[in-house]
């Protein structure tokens, strides 16, 4: 801190300083540790944090002025569950017949734009439809479409009949056989296919549907689909092309079978046990717990008729678990990282996983860790994202008062800057 002052102070002194942004802010919530800072300058050039230093620095006439000084300034916030494509209610199930490509592209640039403005910087799409994602990644980067940074796992991986197989439910002359290029996979070989052909098509990751799923007109919500050496093709075939692997999981045999096999992270792991979380520890994996997808089904599926009836029950079974699921977790130690699963709820509403996740014991501090330098260093970008650090790109994001105190406030971000370019200031 001391060599950062002293670097600005001389080069105010000696004239070579350039414009620059200032942000004094009220409170500095860093990420680097559970420590929360008083009257603070960052100061941002281009893209990048070029310092972080105690008390309110002197703006010079060329610099720009932000005044946070009644809020908490905090690294962009990252969600990692996240479905563009995709909003939940009770038409969804036959969007497929009734929407083209560009209906879900130009409904999900909508969805990437509320969701910066909710304050998620970066985000991991997992899964998706007609391989939307890859296209707003493109086009948030060429700067045609406010979004976040997306890592896009582009069409999730099932099993046939498994929770992501994109024909289920549906009649036997429009079921077809969906296969490797579809996303759909039965056995080592297509497992590696698979994993190629969404390199291929320019996803940076790999999801794939380890178990049943609530959502999706099958019957089992729980069950195991892949066997162990389906997902060791899937692994060892990602970790070839510098894909991580995120596995959606409720029930414990197919959970472990996943992280045995080495996956980063398990996406709501609803019935894990002690031995889960053990293994968990041991392998050093990712738990992203999706507890607001879990409290929205569950409300909904109170509603008569909103889902068809296979999904109804799946639905009150395993959706009022997956809190107390991540109270467990957070006890045990396993690792978190900060997801929602929106798509299932409402985009611009990832907020609301903060306060669920104090509601369940995790320390709000630790929450926001989760959503910051956690998830960063689950999709290995640490070096480049997650904390407020001198060398760091300027991802940033406001609130006014202090959501330590109230992690609510989470819900009134005033502030977002992505890559130094401010997104949203009121």
């Amino acid at each position: 801190m001391k060599t950062q002052m002293s670097l600005l102070a001389l080069a105010m002194l000696t004239g070579s300083v350039q414009a620059a942004t200032l942000i004094h802010a009220g409170r500095l919530i860093s990420a680097e540790d559970n420590q929360v800072r008083q009257q603070v300058t960052v100061q941002v050039d281009g893209d990048k944090i070029v310092a972080v230093i105690d008390g309110y620095q002197p703006v010079a006439s060329t610099d720009t002025l932000i005044d946070l000084k009644n809020h908490t300034l905090m690294p962009g916030l990252m969600d990692m569950h996240t479905h563009f494509s995709s909003q939940m209610g009770p038409g969804s199930y036959s969007e497929e017949f009734t929407m083209n490509e560009a209906d879900f592209a130009l409904r999900g640039a909508t969805f990437a734009e509320k969701t910066l403005m909710a304050g998620f910087t970066t985000v991991r799409e997992l899964g998706d439809t007609h391989r939307i994602s890859t296209a707003l990644r493109k086009a948030i980067n060429q700067g045609y479409v406010k979004g976040p940074r997306i890592f896009t796992a582009g069409k999730a991986l099932a099993t046939t009949g498994g929770h992501a197989d994109p024909t289920n439910g549906i009649a036997y002359f429009l079921m077809g056989d969906p296969g490797a290029k579809e996303g759909v996979i039965n056995g080592p070989d297509e497992a590696r296919k698979a994993v190629r052909q969404r390199y291929k098509e320019g996803a940076d990751l790999i999801k794939l549907t380890a178990t049943g799923g609530v959502l999706s007109v099958a019957k089992s919500g729980s069950n195991p689909q892949f066997t162990k050496e389906e997902l060791d093709a899937v692994v060892s075939t990602a970790k070839d092309y510098g894909m991580t692997v995120a596995v959606h999981a409720h029930g414990k045999e197919g959970m472990q079978r996943a992280i045995e096999a080495g996956v980063d992270s398990v996406e709501h792991g609803t019935l894990m046990d002690k031995t889960t979380m053990a293994l968990m520890k041991k392998h050093g994996t990712y738990y992203v717990p999706t507890i607001s997808a879990g409290k929205w089904a569950a409300d909904k599926a109170a509603t008569p008729g909103f889902f068809p009836d296979l999904v109804r029950p799946k639905a009150l079974a395993i959706g009022p678990k997956i809190q107390q699921t991540f109270a467990a977790a957070y006890k045990a130690g396993v690792k978190i990282a900060f997801g929602t699963d929106s798509g299932v709820g409402a985009h611009g509403d990832n907020w609301k996983e903060f306060v669920y996740m104090t509601e369940a014991g995790m320390p709000m501090i630790e929450a926001i860790r989760a959503a910051t330098i956690e998830s960063a260093r689950l999709l290995k970008a640490d070096a480049e994202l997650g904390t407020v650090t001198a060398g760091k790109l300027a991802d940033l994001v406001a609130v006014p008062g202090d959501p330590l105190q109230d992690p609510n406030l989470m819900g009134q971000v005033s502030f977002v800057m992505k890559a130094g370019q401010v997104v949203k200031q009121l």
